[in-house]
């Protein structure tokens, strides 16, 4: 009677300890995921988080919250994440700018390629050269023509000093040897009011930024900085189309979770975000913003990372770019 007694006192402990691991389990897995954005409202960036946010929820069944932290060249939302608890709830919404540029310009208080590991790359979208609707250019050919006759009268805006705007702007520049200001804003949508109200004149904008703009007639398109032509604007040539050779620039996204986050747990986000991103529904609105699925394995991806962070470090060496341009 006694074994049977202690038999059933000890199932019962076990049971207990068992639904208070599944409880905290539970209570663990219906955490909010804080997806930071270096970038505000509106922005390429923030488009993108949130496209794939509510699906993301979906499939890790938990809340899933954009949270904006402009600044920086988007490192300020990365520097958070890099220094965040590495249990899989907060996670960045990486970008070539804070992943590839910045670190080269910036002293950081954080190593992108130690500090954060790469989860999955969402999306690729190319540069847009846009102009407003002051410009009377109608093609490159016509709008290198005015700059050169013009040294230091265009004005050409960005997200701020290292972005792929800026450095597509300073590649434009070197390339046609003419002369161009830069004039570096703490956002895209700032930086597109500006270009609106022609305190600007021209930008190497991300697709995801300028496309609306674009088809409402507030912009023009002159050209693509991307080796083929977008399928949102079939009409628009690239820059080597254009007469203007050897510029490749294009924002890409994807997302990161601190270093040191479990195995078991990167590949959970990893199986989540593949769902996600390959849906038809994600497909379908990133195609409306000019943006290309990814298709990278984790490995994959951190070898993509790796290889940007090198090419843009020898690209912003040739140009001799500073922070203070």
């Amino acid at each position: 009677m006694k074994t049977w007694i202690a038999g059933t006192l000890a199932g019962l402990a076990t049971m207990a300890a068992a639904a208070a691991t599944t409880g905290a389990a539970w209570a663990q897995d219906t955490r909010p995921v804080r997806l930071m954005v270096g970038a505000a409202p509106g922005g390429g960036t923030d488009v993108m988080a949130r496209i794939v946010s509510d699906k993301l929820a979906a499939q890790l069944k938990q809340p899933v919250v954009v949270d904006n932290r402009p600044g920086a060249s988007n490192t300020i939302a990365a520097d958070i994440t890099a220094k965040a608890p590495a249990d899989g709830n907060t996670l960045l919404m990486g970008v070539v700018t804070s992943q590839a540029i910045a670190p080269h310009l910036l002293k950081l208080q954080f190593d992108p390629l130690k500090d954060l590991a790469p989860v999955a790359l969402v999306s690729t979208v190319p540069n847009v050269l846009v102009v407003n609707s002051q410009v009377t250019a109608r093609d490159v050919r016509a709008l290198v023509a005015q700059i050169q006759a013009n040294p230091d009268k265009f004005r050409y805006s960005s997200s701020g000093v290292g972005s792929t705007q800026h450095l597509a702007g300073a590649a434009f520049a070197r390339q046609i040897k003419g002369k161009l200001l830069h004039v570096p804003y703490k956002s895209s949508s700032s930086a597109l009011v500006d270009l609106m109200g022609g305190q600007v004149d021209m930008s190497f904008e991300t697709m995801p930024s300028v496309i609306g703009h674009i088809k409402a007639g507030k912009l023009r398109a002159l050209a693509v900085t991307a080796d083929q032509r977008s399928a949102l604007l079939p009409n628009v040539p690239t820059l080597a189309e254009a007469g203007v050779p050897g510029i490749q620039m294009s924002a890409w996204y994807g997302v990161y979770a601190p270093a040191g986050t479990p195995p078991a747990t990167l590949q959970k986000l990893g199986g989540a975000l593949a769902t996600v991103i390959k849906d038809p529904d994600t497909v379908r609105r990133l195609a409306d913003v000019g943006a290309v699925p990814g298709a990278l394995t984790a490995a994959q991806f951190d070898a993509f990372s790796r290889a940007e962070y090198v090419r843009y470090g020898k690209l912003i060496a040739e140009l001799g770019v500073k922070l203070d341009q």
